[in-house]
């Protein structure tokens, strides 16, 4: 059991907990985050607390398997660690047997949503994907097989090492770097100015500058537009254009693109033969308000609603799934398929899986029971939060931003539409755009964090298809 499943399982905020144990808010961070064990006296402290019994108190005292030794990088709410030495190759499970197909390498690939939605289009080939992580790694490898997997620190190594192992130069380079640290959906406030995340871009550039493919695609969030007055991104559409690009940028919804989640996307896209790219049109229609503004006209939105589809929302994304309870799981379908997103989903599927429900407390059932579509319904039951803590999605329309915690009401919006539980990681990778096929490798918790950080591959592939408009 980790201190941060039980604070969040009794609905506590960290300052909450602090407050209860007599801990600094500082010091219950670094536990959560496995930067260090606790002595004895504070295990005795949160044994007490919690009213754990003695195998649970012993698990307190180990720091989580995640951790390793070398640097450690914080984002998020979670913690990564890597050998900077460490250059892991994994090599492809099958043959490419696509040679007349375009070829694409992924950059900070995660589980490659970015590349997969390329694939998607039956006219690219992913030949490599780059993670810092072995367990993203491992998700990217089982749904790209005919590709390698490169875990590393991407400053620790230069382009040639990567190049070496592909037998085909990449056409299309895609990629997004972290962002936490200009992230406008929730800053992280701890992260200076000058994060390094924030200059990863840079070594983005360097495989661009190495590898010269035809197109380049950048995904960002839409925060790096006002960073630092905008002076990040101008940086950036410099670096570009001075290694001989063409370079246009758009916020991109993929809500208005048939993606089940209002979620914004700021897309970079550059072309080696100066050619201008013909930005695709929205298809889908659903009323909301951008982050970005208006943004000199960079803002990508619906004509009109009677010149699109209704966008797809949360309920005809999750219908044909069997209801659960807190802590219940089902491996099977609740339906035949209702709707043309469901049919498209469930193509190849050989069964339901991850449709896992969290375990909540008494605590947290309650204020579930009472929660409406955003915090105010709960506020005689909750002290702290943000505006869209322990609240519900509405079913009939896309569902908000997923982030790397949307199985805990305590964090983000993310409680079922009509049942009485957060959603499962099955739910977030559909309201993503992940077809049921798509294989995850790792923990529950760590499947979430992948889930929650991925680029949805129906908007991925929208790009992709407008690309290949061009040969």
């Amino acid at each position: 059991m980790k201190l941060k499943e039980l604070r969040i399982a009794n609905g506590l905020s960290i300052k909450e907990l602090a407050a209860q144990v007599e801990f600094e808010e500082r010091r219950i961070r670094v536990l959560e985050r496995g930067l260090d064990k606790p002595d004895r006296a504070e295990v005795s402290r949160l044994t007490d607390f919690f009213d754990l019994n003695t195998r649970e108190a012993r698990s307190l005292r180990k720091i989580s398997k995640e951790i390793s030794t070398g640097p450690v990088v914080i984002g998020e709410g979670y913690v990564t660690a890597l050998d900077r030495r460490g250059f892991t190759v994994y090599p492809p499970s099958i043959s490419d047997g696509t040679a007349n197909k375009l070829t694409v390498l992924d950059l900070f690939c995660g589980i490659g949503g970015l590349s997969y939605g390329f694939e998607q289009t039956g006219r690219f080939t992913t030949v490599g994907g780059l993670d810092l992580l072995s367990d993203r790694i491992a998700t990217f490898q089982r749904n790209h097989p005919q590709s390698f997997g490169f875990s590393f620190d991407i400053t620790s190594f230069s382009p040639s090492d990567v190049g070496k192992y592909l037998e085909r130069s990449p056409d299309i380079i895609v990629g997004g770097a972290p962002c936490q640290g200009f992230s406008s959906i929730r800053p992280f406030r701890t992260l200076s100015e000058d994060d390094q995340r924030n200059n990863l871009f840079k070594s983005f550039a360097g495989y661009v500058a190495h590898f010269k493919p035809e197109w380049f695609v950048f995904e960002n969030v839409v925060g790096l537009l006002t960073h630092k007055n905008g002076e990040s991104l101008k940086v950036l559409l410099q670096e570009f254009s001075s290694l001989g690009y063409s370079v246009d940028f758009r916020v991109m919804n993929s809500a208005y693109y048939g993606v089940p989640q209002l979620r914004e996307r700021l897309i970079v896209v550059g072309n080696r033969n100066r050619r201008l790219f013909d930005w695709p049109e929205p298809t889908h229609f659903v009323d909301f308000k951008s982050m970005a503004g208006n943004v000199h006209g960079k803002v990508l939105r619906p004509r009109s609603k009677e010149e699109c589809l209704p966008a797809i929302t949360v309920l005809e994304a999750l219908s044909d799934l069997p209801s659960l309870r807190s802590g219940e799981a089902s491996s099977t379908y609740r339906s035949a398929p209702k709707n043309a997103y469901q049919v498209y989903l469930r193509e190849g599927s050989h069964g339901l899986t991850l449709h896992e429900a969290s375990v909540h407390s008494t605590k947290m059932l309650e204020i579930i029971e009472h929660s409406g579509y955003n915090i105010e319904s709960v506020r005689h039951l909750v002290s702290s939060g943000f505006s869209s803590s322990y609240s519900r999605l509405e079913p009939d329309r896309p569902s908000v931003t997923l982030t790397v915690n949307f199985v805990c009401p305590s964090s983000n919006k993310c409680i079922h539409p009509e049942q009485q539980r957060a959603l499962t990681p099955r739910e977030g990778a559909r309201l993503q755009g992940f077809p049921d096929r798509f294989d995850f490798a790792g923990s529950r918790t760590q499947i979430v964090k992948q889930i929650g950080n991925a680029v949805p591959p129906i908007l991925s592939r929208v790009v992709a298809e407008q690309i290949f408009s061009y040969y």
